[in-house]
């Protein structure tokens, strides 16, 4: 049988309609979050801004969680999207670092310019809300962790991975990292997806630190505090990969 390879029709004018109405109520939502924090958005408030009643917006988004699902998930996507360009600007060739080094200035520059939404993502849960399981969310996540996945271990086969210099894992932590892979061969071996769970970890630390104000009496020296420890940091991860031939 012959694949139909006719192109599939062009969105009808309500469905045009919706894609409008809904783009101008997550812009709506994320300006709220921006000027009142992310623990105040409502519904009503959305609404309210857009001029609009509160039945109407349950055309678009039936409930709260709804919304913050879409916000959640634009957030990360967004994120994501500043850190593989700035990894992607930064060229560089497999081995040398060049490319990670970049991915996390670019997390650190789009956290410090975006504190609002950022906190959306990584400030105190927010009350009532629980993300769907293996919802959009979690794949915004996981296309986050890719791009620094594969520039923290450009230019390193698997059996290198796998044989990195680490305090042994307990059968019990293997077992959960292992399970992460979801049966791909290809997928980072436990001992590299630890190294790798740490590395972010530290990163990430840094930033909650700044964004949220703790490291202010460093004043401009923020962000060569942060430079000097990303490339301690990826030092250390390199030091624990076997050379390869």
């Amino acid at each position: 049988m012959a694949v139909d390879e006719r192109p599939a029709p062009p969105p009808s004018l309500r469905e045009r309609r919706r894609a409008v109405a809904v783009r101008e109520i997550v812009d709506a939502a994320e300006a709220h979050i921006v000027e009142h924090g992310p623990a105040a958005l409502s519904l009503r408030a959305v609404a309210r801004g857009l001029g609009m009643t509160v039945q109407a917006l349950y055309h678009y988004f039936p409930s709260r969680d709804a919304l913050l699902t879409t916000l959640i998930t634009k957030t990360y996507d967004d994120l994501a999207a500043a850190v593989q360009e700035a990894a992607d600007a930064a060229g560089g060739t497999p081995g040398d670092g060049a490319g990670f080094a970049a991915a996390t200035e670019g997390y650190r520059r789009w956290a410090v310019a975006n504190p609002e939404r950022f906190q959306l993502i990584y400030g105190t849960p927010l009350r009532y809300y629980a993300a769907p399981a293996e919802g959009p969310t979690t794949q915004a996540v996981r296309r986050m962790s890719a791009v620094f996945e594969r520039e923290m271990f450009r230019g390193y086969g698997r059996d290198r991975l796998a044989a990195a210099d680490l305090p042994p894992l307990s059968p019990e932590l293997h077992a959960v990292l292992d399970g992460l892979r979801g049966g791909d061969p290809a997928a980072l071996p436990p001992a590299a997806v630890a190294l790798l769970f740490s590395a972010w970890g530290h990163m990430h630390g840094l930033v909650v630190l700044e964004v949220f104000g703790h490291t202010a009496f460093l004043g401009d020296h923020r962000a060569e505090l942060f430079r000097l420890s990303m490339r301690n940091l990826l030092t250390d991860t390199r030091r624990r990969i076997p050379a390869g031939p």
